[in-house]
């Protein structure tokens, strides 16, 4: 829901009834993740989608139909080999979808959802949390839970089901993460299950790309056009001006290994190192390496990669940081104007974080959506420490 909270916070601040439908679970080749929504008001006016096309019209007519009955429902939605005329997804997937009413006069769940939606549209930190399988009269319920572990609103259980489900929702918001959790009816995993789907609102994910050049201008463009925060950062003032990058968030003068050193950085952060200049790459380089960040890349021919690495092996890096530099920067897409090549950086790095081969996809044997989990993340759902289940 999150993923439209602009347009739903100006509904709520106008007073709008509405109607949301929510992607809560998906299984096989899924268009769209958990999370992703359809809203319609009072007049029939839609936002959002949560198919890429395929159901949105009979999720339209629940989401109508919740505005006129104000009932919660779930439905799921598949491919049906029966009948070619069926609603269904054409890719083969299953998607369930919850569809809740949000009229104007409620005083239950609507603060909590506008709420949340004030919060996300104005690019602030927060995690929706709400009931998406359990009771029927539990159904819908949602909470808003804060960075610092407070929460709004109540799910209408045992007292304990809101710290619980807190708890889950923050640790899913620290990660950056959506998701579903299964816990108890009265917290922890006492009662009937309850699935909460837990959807996470945060800034966008960095991109810092260090060397003020041509190739640098495309890949703002592109970074920016794939949500990223874009930072340009150059050592050079004639080089570095907002005036050469107007579509960077930001342009900054200072050696790239000192900016590195004190900005904020993270697992969702990407670094492309377009400097060509050992001067400048290799102290970037040596401490890029070493910081938990999701990509770091390093534009250079092959002969200038293998120098790079050897300048980093005598200034101390070792082989496993060494194994973590995609150099020469990007996939052999043929690249050779900026654009191009800013294509190519871009795609080696959606790969990277969805977990791509960046191979063909015409005659592959492998799924098109693949798994959007970290490392990180899979060792944090095994923990035997936490309460509850990722599923």
């Amino acid at each position: 829901m999150l993923d439209i909270a602009g347009e739903l916070h100006r509904w709520c601040e106008e007073g709008r009834d509405f109607a949301v439908a929510t992607v809560v679970s998906v299984g096989g080749s899924a268009p769209r993740l958990p999370g992703a929504a359809l809203a319609v008001d009072g007049e029939g006016t839609a936002v959002g989608s949560v198919s890429g096309g395929c159901v949105e019209g009979a999720v339209y007519e629940l989401c109508q139909e919740a505005l006129r009955t104000g009932e919660t429902v779930r439905e799921t939605f598949g491919y049906s080999d029966e009948d070619a005329f069926a609603v269904g997804l054409t890719c083969g997937g299953v998607i369930d979808v919850l569809v809740s009413p949000v009229p104007a006069a409620d005083r239950g769940v609507r603060p909590v959802l506008a709420a949340a939606a004030s919060a996300a549209a104005g690019g602030r930190t927060t995690a929706l949390a709400r009931i998406v399988d359990g009771p029927p009269e539990l159904l819908g319920r949602a909470l808003l839970v804060r960075p610092d572990g407070g929460w709004d609103g109540t799910l209408g259980g045992h007292p304990e089901l809101d710290r619980t489900a807190a708890a889950e929702a923050r640790a899913l918001l620290d990660a950056g993460r959506t998701a579903t959790v299964v816990i108890g009816a009265e917290g922890s995993r006492c009662g009937r299950p309850v699935t909460l789907l837990a959807e996470s609102s945060v800034p966008p994910p960095r991109m810092i790309v260090f060397g003020a050049i041509d190739f640098a201008s495309a890949l703002v463009r592109v970074g920016k056009f794939l949500g990223y925060h874009v930072t340009v950062c150059d050592a050079r003032p004639v080089f570095a001006t907002a005036l050469r990058f107007p579509d960077a968030d930001e342009v900054v003068v200072d050696w790239p290994h000192r900016y590195l050193e004190k900005t904020e950085v993270d697992a969702r952060t990407a670094l492309c190192v377009l400097t060509h200049d050992a001067k400048f790459d290799v102290p970037l380089l040596e401490r890029a390496l070493r910081l938990p960040v999701a990509y770091v890349g390093a534009m250079g021919s092959a002969r200038t990669h293998r120098d790079r690495l050897r300048r980093l092996r005598e200034a101390g890096v070792g082989d496993p940081e060494l194994a973590r530099l995609r150099s020469p920067i990007g996939l052999d897409l043929g690249a050779r104007t900026p654009e191009e090549t800013a294509l190519s950086i871009a795609s080696e790095i959606v790969a990277s974080r969805r977990g791509g081969s960046g191979t063909p996809l015409t005659g592959a044997r492998t799924p098109i959506h693949h798994d959007t989990r970290t490392p990180s993340d899979s060792d944090s759902d095994s923990d035997s420490d936490r309460i509850g289940s990722v599923v």
